[in-house]
């Protein structure tokens, strides 16, 4: 008998004991048991495509047809991998389960439309819910569904986020402050939530009221009040923003920074005692102001409210369960040793000599990395702290390479240098931090 469709899909603590749990080890072990529960149930089906993408860490599902099949897509890492294929019979079946869990119109094909359901982990350590955002776009052969996997348990500490010391002591300083602005930028799944949430668990506390208004709440988290806009009502972040201001709050979260309105309320905010972070999406630290002033706003109103603006990017993970160590390239060498001439004396730079050895990832891989050579991320980061004389150099509408230097001259430090030190640490590889940094 099928499951009762509620909005939530219950996954049993019998999916976490052998021989069940082996069934999700690997992208391969997926790829079967869910393959082979398609020929069952649609309930299996779903159980097993879900529970297992959680317990793998993939981020987001991508259900795609074609004219003659369709497939299972997922995200591993930042990066798409082909997981199933599925007939088109079954394959209309998960997407017709998938609408009514969310609470989406069956009989509607032909628009977009957005939803969310429930997957109740039962672990035997306790429950585990998590949301699953569901969006669906027409395509000539049918639905897409994209699902995003929204796991409380990857939302971290500061302590976790994989500073260097001089960063994590600055970022610790910053969530401190009782006022001021911190904005973080970069392109969309480059982590920006991820950090900004990790900023709200270490603000949070019985004395502070935090108040975030999101583009949707992605993550719900206890001790904050969490609001999301809604442009139907016409309750848009400019709007919510000017309502949270009278809500007596300590700090801010704002999703990001959309348009002048909204960039002016917040910098207003943030010079009247609150402290306030948000998003922009910016290639670096230094193009926050250039970018801030394209929206409208002047310098004499966004120099005394920042007091941080943070660039990252995401690499991958080496794995350490198959990579081996090689010294390093010459070539990678001689472009290390002149990338670090402009750091600070005081930036710890990891000690390395021609002679070091690197952490080389394995082409084929192994089972603990799904045979990729890598697992997990880290961010590569470039954080400006708006001090005095920053704040007056900001007044005189400097270039982006001129706010740059700068920024160097008094302890910054770019992403692809941060990579370097992540390389010289074993963490990640050069074709990585080029991939994101140049």
């Amino acid at each position: 008998m099928e499951d009762k469709i509620t909005g939530k899909i219950d996954v049993g603590t019998e999916f976490f004991e052998k021989p069940l749990q082996e069934n999700f080890t690997s992208l391969l072990s997926y790829r079967l048991a869910t393959e082979k529960a398609a020929k069952e149930d649609i309930s299996l089906v779903m159980k097993n495509m879900m529970g297992g993408a959680i317990l793998l860490r993939f981020s987001d599902l991508h259900l795609e047809i074609t004219e003659k099949d369709a497939s299972l897509r997922v995200r591993l890492d930042g990066l798409l991998q082909h997981a199933c294929a599925f007939d088109q019979g079954i394959y209309k079946k998960i997407v017709s389960r998938i609408k009514l869990l969310s609470g989406l119109k069956l009989n509607v094909e032909k628009v977009p439309q957005d939803g969310r359901f429930t997957v109740a982990m039962h672990k035997p350590e306790g429950l585990l819910e998590i949301e699953i955002r569901v969006s669906t776009i027409p395509t000539n052969y049918g639905e897409n569904i994209v699902m995003r996997i929204l796991n409380p348990q990857s939302l971290i500490d500061l302590e976790e986020l994989g500073l260097r010391s001089d960063l994590y002591k600055l970022f610790q300083i910053q969530a401190m402050k009782p006022n001021g602005m911190i904005i973080v930028t970069g392109p969309t799944g480059s982590g920006k939530t991820t950090t900004l949430y990790a900023f709200l668990k270490k603000i949070r506390s019985s004395e502070n009221k935090v108040i975030t208004i999101e583009d949707p709440v992605e993550y719900h988290l206890d001790g904050i009040t969490q609001t999301q806009i809604d442009h139907a009502r016409g309750y848009d972040f400019a709007s919510g923003l000017r309502s949270i201001v009278r809500q007596d709050p300590d700090a801010i979260l704002v999703g990001e920074i959309r348009d002048l309105e909204t960039a002016s309320i917040a910098l207003q905010a943030a010079l009247t005692g609150h402290l306030v972070l948000s998003t922009l999406h910016t290639n670096n630290a230094a193009g926050t102001i250039a970018r801030l002033q394209a929206l409208g706003e002047i310098p004499v109103n966004i120099a005394p409210s920042l007091n941080m603006v943070v660039a990252q990017r995401l690499v991958r993970r080496i794995c350490k369960h198959c990579s081996s160590k090689e010294k390093i390239p010459k070539e990678l060498y001689e472009e290390m040793k002149d990338g670090f001439k402009n750091v600070a004396s005081d930036v710890p730079i990891p000690p390395f000599d021609e002679n070091t050895e690197i952490l080389i990832p394995k082409k084929e891989g192994c089972e603990h990395c799904n045979f990729t050579g890598f697992k997990g991320r880290i961010a590569l980061f470039e954080a400006i702290e708006i001090d005095d004389e920053m704040e007056d150099f900001i007044l005189t509408s400097p270039s982006i390479p001129a706010l740059e230097r700068l920024a160097i001259q008094k302890g910054a430090t770019l992403m692809k240098q941060d990579g370097y030190m992540k390389i010289i640490d074993g963490i990640t590889t050069i074709e990585e931090v080029r991939s994101v940094a140049g």
